[in-house]
């Protein structure tokens, strides 16, 4: 026996960051609201774990300043972003290359002040790997003391991205791509990415040793069988912002909707059995009676409750996190390797990023493994990151090992960035699959589908205010 069942107008299935963010916009729009979540907590995917005061994400999506949702998404107001340094470092033939920074980069904190575009900054490249506590190497183009022959780079001039007039081009294809409406670039014709990137007609150093690494660390797809339309977003992105993560971890930007939201709103530990386009039933409440229902789930738990609904292949995603008492010395800089000679795409000394996310005194290093990670990966990792950062990874601490099989939906030509949200009157969804599979996908998908449900409802006001949840009882 159930006591009466609770109504509202709208039911969010998924407290993730796309169900937040359209719950958002739907009670600031009079729409009584209420969002249930099977899990204990909020933010599903973008989660945090907390490990002797170290901040550890599960994931670790790359963010962007250019992403217009992050500005634009009610409830995100004072969100703090911290920026990785300008660019990228990329580390190619036993020597880092700092790439790809632009003009006007903007601060590390609140960088969402007007765009950034710039053409691509002259690629340096820095000899070897200092010693942690020792004085940096010269840059190859720093002046010569008297009396010293000039530093003589290894391997090709400007490598990993060709001669000048090859980063020239570079800079004024990404210039280009930075001010290039977003309806056109969805108007190009549709490849995988590999393939569309050799048939731009850059420079083959250009693009195995910047844009191969730079697009599989943003899409994490090393393959790159991501749609084109997809990879040219990113790229835009890239160009027109700077990388970033949310100050405090993952779990602050979905943890912020949720707190701003009216009290009572959000309901965790409320499992959804099945849904209808006028109720959803709970496994601890019954039966929740509404006027619209949206599901706001990840891919596969969404369809499991609506059969029929497309469930995209996944991109799995291995996070590995250490601590040591010898920081390398690469400072806020995201590190990837052009070579591609070892498990991780790419990594950070991220309390050099994000401060709070590490003790006073304590360092984080933060690296990212794409596709089914190797057996033994912990070890696999360590030997690729102490030739990375050119130093001994013997003595650092293992943190965690956060795999996830399915992190990142995967967006194979043909992608539709703008699926449907509305897939009958009544019956919702939304999500990164809905979109692109980013940060900036999900809280798009969940702006189209408030709008269409406030669209359907003629929502002038709320039908009630919303009661509290039923409890059961024994019979």
């Amino acid at each position: 026996m159930l006591e009466p069942t609770y109504q509202a107008d709208v039911v969010v299935v998924g407290a993730g960051v796309a169900g937040l963010a359209a719950a958002h916009r739907l009670t600031g729009a009079g729409v009584s609201t209420v969002v249930l979540e099977a899990a204990q907590g909020v933010g599903g995917r973008m989660a945090t774990e907390k490990v002797d005061g170290f901040r550890l994400d599960r994931i670790g999506q790359l963010l962007s300043t250019a992403y217009t949702e992050l500005r634009l998404a009610p409830g995100l107001d004072g969100l703090a972003l911290r920026s990785f340094a300008p660019g990228v470092l990329l580390h190619s033939d036993g020597r880092r290359h700092r790439a790809g920074a632009v003009a006007s980069a903007g601060s590390a904190r609140g960088a969402f002040a007007g765009g950034t575009r710039g053409a691509l900054h002259v690629v340096r490249a820095l000899a070897g790997a200092p010693r942690p506590g020792s004085a940096p190497r010269r840059l190859a183009s720093a002046p010569r003391t008297p009396g010293r022959a000039a530093p003589v780079p290894r391997g090709r001039a400007g490598a990993p991205l060709g001669t000048a007039v090859d980063q020239a081009r570079l800079g004024a294809a990404l210039s280009r791509l930075a001010g290039t409406p977003v309806d056109r670039l969805l108007a190009r014709p549709e490849l995988p990415a590999a393939r569309a990137l050799e048939a731009r007609g850059l420079p083959a150093r250009a693009v195995d040793g910047f844009l191969r690494p730079l697009l599989s660390a943003l899409l994490c797809d090393p393959e790159l069988t991501t749609s084109s339309r997809c990879a040219d977003l990113a790229l835009r992105a890239f160009a027109g912002g700077r990388l970033c993560l949310p100050e405090g971890g993952a779990e602050a930007l979905p943890e912020r909707l949720a707190r701003a939201l009216p009290p009572g709103t959000v309901r965790t530990g409320v499992r959804v059995t099945s849904i209808a386009t006028n109720a959803v039933t709970t496994a601890e409440h019954g039966e929740i009676r509404c006027r619209a229902v949206l599901l706001a789930t990840d891919a596969r738990a969404a369809a499991e409750l609506l059969p029929g609904l497309r469930v995209p292949d996944f991109h799995p995603v291995t996070v590995v996190h250490h601590t040591t008492d010898e920081p390398p010395a690469t400072g806020a800089a995201l590190l990837l390797d052009a070579d591609r000679g070892g498990p991780v795409a790419h990594t950070a000394v991220i309390s050099h990023v994000d401060p709070s996310r590490a003790p006073a005194g304590r360092t984080l290093v933060s690296s990212t493994v794409l596709g089914p990670p190797p057996p033994g990966v912990d070890t696999a990792v360590r030997m690729h990151l102490a030739r990375l950062y050119g130093t001994s990874t013997a003595r650092w601490e293992t943190l965690a090992v956060h795999h996830t099989a399915e992190a990142v939906p995967a967006m194979r030509p043909p992608h539709d960035p703008h699926r449907p949200v509305r897939l009958l009157a009544g019956l919702y969804v939304c999500g990164d699959h809905r979109d692109t599979s980013t940060v900036q996908g999900a809280l798009r998908s969940a702006h189209r589908a408030a709008a269409a449900i406030l669209t359907d409802l003629g929502a002038a006001g709320s039908m009630h205010a919303a009661d509290p949840l039923p409890t059961a009882r024994a019979a």
